[in-house]
């Protein structure tokens, strides 16, 4: 498993640079001239520097918690900044599948990007991917026994998993998570503040089990993800 290391994060992104229109305008000048997308694309991503922004009322948040990069979030920004020049089924694939019309090696993809920001994409896939797959696995787990018990499934089931897991229910977590964080207390998550509590989750999962337990959740969240993938 590759190390997850948020060092030098923020020396990449920043409140503002003042920028980013610049940059915008030079994808689009790369793709009116026929560079291939994403590497256009890729290079943009290098070049970006906001952790966030806001556009038309919403907020994108590419570095959650100041750690781990969504760069598919922003990706999708970019993209629709140039929609139309990229064909849509591709951008379809790399948004919703994660996927580019030629596959890069990871030595390629990191190369792309810059060390720092693949650093805080290593963070997101796994503080987020992997331990998203990983709550499912626990699920599943659990259901399993339901069923092989004779027993009706139940709503529980989401409750338990976090128990499994955590060692704490949902409930309790998420009022941690909140408090922590000074966020308000509500039941419902939008989806960029439920990626920033599975971080969260992530690092408390990391900081309160020994290292054996560490790598075999992680393996189990690795081929969970690698089932979904199959």
């Amino acid at each position: 498993m590759s190390k997850v290391d948020a060092r030098n994060v923020y020396s990449t992104f920043s409140c503002s640079t003042g920028v980013e229109s610049e940059i915008v305008e030079s994808l689009r000048d790369s793709l009116s001239k026929g560079e291939h997308w994403p590497r256009a694309l890729l290079k943009t991503v290098r070049d970006w520097s906001l952790a966030e922004e806001e556009i038309g009322g919403e907020t994108y948040r590419y570095l959650l918690l100041g750690e781990a990069f969504d760069w598919l979030v922003l990706a999708k920004r970019l993209l629709d900044e140039v929609r139309g020049i990229v064909p849509l089924d591709e951008e379809e694939a790399l948004i919703f599948h994660g996927k580019l019309p030629r596959e890069l090696s990871e030595a390629q993809f990191r190369k792309s990007i810059g060390e720092e920001k693949y650093r805080a994409h290593l963070n997101y896939f796994y503080g987020v991917i992997v331990e998203e797959s990983l709550l499912l696995a626990a699920e599943e787990e659990i259901r399993k026994q339901q069923f092989a018990q004779g027993l009706p499934d139940d709503d529980q089931v989401i409750e338990w998993a976090y128990q499994k897991v955590y060692g704490k229910s949902l409930t309790v977590l998420l009022g941690t998570f909140q408090r922590e964080l000074g966020r308000p207390k509500v039941s419902s998550l939008s989806l960029t503040d439920l990626k920033e509590f599975t971080y969260w989750l992530f690092k408390h999962r990391i900081e309160s089990s020994d290292s054996s337990r560490v790598a075999s959740d992680t393996k189990k969240g690795l081929t969970r993800l690698q089932r979904i993938k199959s």
